[in-house]
């Protein structure tokens, strides 16, 4: 099948207790609700847009390499602006932000406005639509370490949830209402979910004395955009060799799914509708494995032995992956893939969150958010290319050699026992 010319996208330490001002609520809610309709209402209704709108596929990937970038710069800015502001300060601008994106979205669909000015105007509030890394720092200053990869397995769980339904209803409230819908359904749910993160969210999750640590008492406010500041967390001991396991390793299967919109339509031939369901039952495998199955390995087997089996996921269902042929062949292997990256990206942050202060959970966090907006910066080009050039599957070839690189360099590192 001969691939067009296109350039597409799309599309979860050391702590102490702290003392709260009140109970805390659930706090899985809040990224569910902030992405529930991001996978089928947000930006591949944003793809369908500009055909709509007569845009071409090119201006669509400078559109998303935008998105990306911005999303790039802000995760990290986010978190440390969680570990300084508190968690309450960092939901509510977060959902904010969605809110100002879906409005724009929802605004670009009538034809009263000017849509493609207001198209080009969505990038502009996505460096902070970024609720999970705000609610991971959450769960991991009210975790013990030991307890952490469980807890951030089961706040995955909440974002199965939110692509389940987020799916279904943005792919079917695009069929039968138009593309508007449900970019207005989610606009209501993210201001709900600022007005809820406002009044029942703690001001601050962390202990006294990480707080301390991250404004010192009568010292200057930390600058939040302090880059150098950030960065220099990759630097401390054990941070950068995870760090970079964790990208290297999925981005082979993050370039996939910066093209799963195109392959939907071009090679697996789904409409919008279709493709939201495809993207549910990939939500329904994510909130199974992360929430009932990470946990329970966590318990039983090493971070390092996980992390190892998750790269030997992702070289086991490579090939599989280069000759498939259709969206049945795709579904069978799934579980494989669901897996992998669940328990790399469970392990990884477990391992870089606790590789960090106290103090400095949200931004390790952010900087570990970067890694999906990483592969939608260079996914339009570098997917695209690969795609023109070789069909849908390079991208199994490509997730094969890598990361049987990266189990090579994990075998020859000894696995600690997991201590009971």
């Amino acid at each position: 099948m001969s691939a067009p010319h296109i350039l597409p996208h799309v599309s979860p330490t050391r702590t102490e207790r702290a003392g709260l001002d009140a109970s805390p609520p659930l706090l899985p809610p809040p990224p569910g609700l902030e992405r529930c309709l991001e996978p089928a209402g947000g930006w591949l209704s944003a793809m369908y847009l500009t055909r709509r709108l007569g845009l071409d596929s090119v201006a669509f990937g400078h559109l998303q390499t935008t998105f990306g970038a911005l999303q790039l710069l802000g995760g990290p800015v986010l978190g440390r602006f969680a570990d300084r502001r508190g968690a309450r300060a960092a939901f509510t601008l977060t959902f904010l932000a969605s809110s100002a994106f879906y409005l724009l979205l929802a605004a670009a669909c009538s034809p009263a406005l000017p849509g493609v000015a207001l198209l080009y105007a969505t990038p502009l509030p996505v460096a902070f639509m970024q609720g999970m890394p705000v609610a991971q720092m959450t769960i991991a200053d009210l975790s013990e370490p030991q307890e952490l990869p469980a807890a951030l397995g089961r706040l995955g769980l909440c974002f199965g949830v939110g692509m389940i339904f987020g799916s279904l209803l943005g792919g079917t409230l695009s069929a039968t209402c138009g593309m508007h819908c449900p970019a207005t359904v989610a606009l209501v749910a993210n201001l709900v979910g600022a007005v809820l993160s406002f009044t029942f969210i703690p001001v601050s999750t962390k202990g006294a004395s990480a707080h301390d640590r991250a404004v010192p008492a009568g010292g200057p406010q930390a600058n939040v955009f302090d880059l150098k500041a950030i960065t220099r967390l990759l630097l401390q001991s054990g941070v950068l060799p995870v760090f970079l396991i964790k990208v290297a390793s999925s981005l082979p299967f993050g370039l996939f799914m910066v093209m799963f919109p195109i392959v939907s339509m071009d090679f697996f031939q789904l409409d919008a509708a279709q493709a939201g369901y495809l993207l549910s039952f990939f939500g329904l495998l994510q909130m199974v494995i992360q929430g009932l199955v990470i946990g329970r390995l966590s318990r039983r087997f090493s971070e390092r032995a996980l992390l190892r089996a998750s790269v030997l996921g992702f070289v086991l269902v490579g090939p599989a992956m280069a000759l498939m042929s259709d969206v049945l062949h795709f579904c069978l292997l799934m579980p494989g893939l669901v897996f992998s990256l669940c328990a790399l990206n469970v392990v990884t942050d477990s391992m870089l969150t606790k590789a960090v202060s106290a103090a400095d959970t949200g931004t390790m966090l952010g900087l570990c958010a970067t890694v999906q907006p990483l592969t939608q910066t260079l996914g339009p080009t570098l997917g695209g290319l690969l795609y023109r050039s070789f069909g849908v599957p390079v991208f199994g070839h490509v997730q094969f050699a890598i990361n049987l690189l990266v189990l090579l360099v994990l075998w020859r590192q000894p696995v600690p026992r997991k201590k009971d």
